[in-house]
């Protein structure tokens, strides 16, 4: 339901006929939340110089459209209600006759909108979990709204597609995940409706979903609206030649399918001198294999006699980003890149028959396909399994563990060359905020909740500016000064490293730390559930419950709760030694593990060692016998860091440095 319209004709003069119009914004449809304490914007069209008339839970407020035929009507503060209400709007003219419509269902209690890029995007069906999670999500008072995907240059006041659905499994999987657990959590504490309003991309910069004017407010910002625009003169051109380029490579990398050669790859024996160890799930490049190509990967099952002649079912996981799986030589399944664009993450499932099923010695064969980026069996591990529908008595046999692998084919380095600005293309100032935010403008909402940064990785200084003004710029454009904004710090990802080193991740987090110095702010710390090869934790659990508890303790006034994990507060040298003291410790600091890890200290070289660290109270302390006048300290600064500061709430510590500039 793109909009609610309604149309009634009326006499112009005699034998003429106008069709007057009256149209609700699209994010306006049955089944939706409103706000609940603050004053609810109505908005729409009709025809120029109507009286719009809005009626709702007792209240009757009216307003004449602009000129243009715009429309806007603000309700009083409304009272939370789990009741199905109904919103009344007629628009009349002169003498005649009004035109109506309205909205079924509509709740009112606590409306937050959900964004950044593919960690809150990420479906509930892709998490750990999933099945239980989806079983269990009847909740009539959670409404769910996606905003569709939209990249536009201008910004927009529709939204095609646009439509809100009750909390419910059938309605549930494809939501994002961290929205619907963040929600479910407030709406069990809270005990009112919950509105979500899902808006995010995958894969997207911060500066995409930043107004024109927003950039433009930031001198350091500047440059990216002005290339922009620059460049839009020879946009054609250059899209010609970045297709050109992409063709190039897709042909360079395309499969021809599965050829057979050499004999034997899904064949019960195996091919002598080319298999190969591999651990999985995983990545093949984090495996040292840093090309895109096709590889083989094989794993011998023992049957047990009970499933001998019976159907199968085959769980693999996720494979990146095409497969074809073989069970005993002959083909179970296969999902590609070319029929879901989703398949680098789907989790596949076959069937085989149980004519190819013999007791005891098995062969499981699969064959990846990735073309550019990672490739691999990505799990996760809970989803490889082999088991028998007809026997549930009998366990499931896991498959995660040692896998056999060949290389059929590389295609090297496949590096993409950047998508120009223009249809399609998400990645270009303002894109998002004209597209997916500019409508929904100025909706009443309590907050946002944001999963970001992954794109911006490469430009950590320059996210200490863009983010703040991301957020201020969101405030404005909905007119709420106070907007409550909580934020997902990255999780700990790629390679552990066994010495302290620099880190842009690390920086990245550290600038979306910095973001905290503005009001209404919080953020959720997920150091410690993240994979060293999948840059999409599957924990999404804790990731909606900590974004969760900072919106308790700060927006909701729960004071028993404790809104995060310990955050740096100052570093104080006695003697060789720094004392670390930290805020919103919960009732204290706790290590989990036998000794403190991911501590690390330098001296005036600047060169980081580890350090040993204990604590003292609320504090830590930290030293280091090799460094006898250290000048800095720092905690979980890596990529991957391994740390295991928490407070006693179980929430972990945020990565810090105290020579932060």
């Amino acid at each position: 339901m793109p909009s609610r319209t309604a149309t009634r004709r009326t006499p112009k003069f005699k034998g003429v006929f106008r069709i007057m119009q009256l149209t609700l914004a699209p994010v306006f449809t049955d089944n939706m939340v409103l706000q609940q304490g603050m004053p609810v914007p109505v908005w729409g069209m009709t025809e120029a110089g109507a009286t719009v008339t809005v009626r709702f839970a007792g209240q009757e407020k009216k307003a004449k459209s602009a000129a243009d035929g715009r429309w806007l009507v603000r309700l009083a503060p409304l009272s939370a209600s789990s009741a199905p209400q109904r919103l009344e709007i007629s628009a009349q003219r002169g003498r005649g006759r009004p035109v109506r419509t309205e909205l079924q269902n509509v709740l009112v209690g606590e409306v937050w909108i959900c964004s950044g890029q593919s960690n809150m995007e990420w479906p509930l069906s892709l998490t750990r979990n999933a099945e239980a999670e989806i079983a269990g999500a009847a909740f009539p008072g959670i409404r769910l709204c996606t905003v569709p995907k939209r990249s536009v240059e201008q910004p927009a006041t529709d939204i095609p597609g646009c439509t809100w659905s009750i909390c419910a499994p059938d309605s549930v999987p494809t939501f994002s995940a961290v929205g619907y657990l963040f929600g479910r959590e407030l709406h069990s504490r809270l005990g009112v409706p919950i509105g979500l309003i899902n808006s995010s991309w995958g894969g997207t910069v911060a500066e995409a979903w930043v107004s024109r004017e927003g950039l433009l407010g930031q001198a350091e910002l500047r440059e990216m609206v002005e290339k922009h625009e620059r460049d839009l003169p020879n946009l054609e051109l250059v899209r010609a030649g970045w297709r050109a380029e992409i063709a190039k490579i897709e042909e360079r990398t395309k499969d021809t399918g599965d050829t057979g050669w050499p004999r034997g790859w899904a064949d019960l024996p195996e091919s002598a001198g080319v298999w190969q160890d591999m651990d999985l799930p995983s990545i093949w490049q984090s495996r040292g294999l840093n090309f895109s190509g096709i590889l083989w990967f094989r794993k011998t099952v023992e049957v047990p006699d009970a499933w001998a002649g019976k159907d199968l079912r085959l769980a693999v996981g996720a494979t990146d980003k095409s497969d074809i799986t073989y069970f005993n030589n002959v083909k179970v399944g296969s999902v590609t890149i070319q029929e879901r664009p989703d398949a680098w993450s789907f989790r596949r499932t076959y069937t085989v028959p149980g004519s190819l099923v013999r007791a005891g010695r098995n062969v499981i064969a699969v064959r990846v396909h990735s073309d550019k980026f990672a490739g691999g069996m990505t799990g996760p591990a809970d989803s490889m399994h082999l088991c028998c529908p007809e026997l549930p008595e009998t366990a499931p046999m896991p498959l995660a563990g040692s896998w056999r692998y060949a290389i059929e084919a590389t295609y090297g380095l496949v590096q993409l060359p950047p998508e120009p600005p223009g249809p399609g293309n998400p990645n270009y100032p303002s894109a998002l905020f004209n597209g997916m935010i500019s409508p929904l403008c100025p909706f009443a909402m309590r907050g946002a909740i944001w999963y970001q940064g992954e794109s911006n990785a490469d430009r950590p200084r320059q996210y200490r500016v863009l983010f703040p003004t991301l957020i201020r710029d969101w405030r404005r454009a909905l007119g709420q000064d106070s907007l409550a904004f909580y934020f997902v710090q990255l999780a700990n990802y790629l390679a552990v490293l066994p010495q302290p080193a620099e880190s842009r991740w690390a920086e990245l987090r550290e600038a979306q730390m910095l973001a905290l110095r503005l009001p209404h702010t919080g953020m959720a710390v997920i150091i410690d559930i993240g994979d060293e090869q999948d840059i999409h934790p599957r924990n999404k659990q804790d990731v909606g419950l900590r974004l969760a508890l900072n919106a308790l303790h700060q927006t909701y006034g729960h004071q028993e709760v404790v809104p995060c994990g310990p955050l740096f507060k100052e570093a104080r040298r006695e003697g060789r030694a720094f004392r670390v003291t930290f805020d919103h410790v919960g009732g204290g600091l706790e290590c989990r593990g036998k000794e403190l890890q991911g501590f690390a200290v330098a001296g005036a070289d600047g060169k980081f060692v580890w350090a040993e660290a204990h604590l003292d109270g609320e504090t830590v302390v930290v030293a280091d016998p090799t460094v006898p006048d250290p000048v800095a300290v720092r905690y979980a600064w890596a990529d991957n860091p391994v740390c295991n500061l928490y407070n006693r709430a179980g929430l972990p510590a945020a990565p810090f440095r105290s020579d932060v500039s």
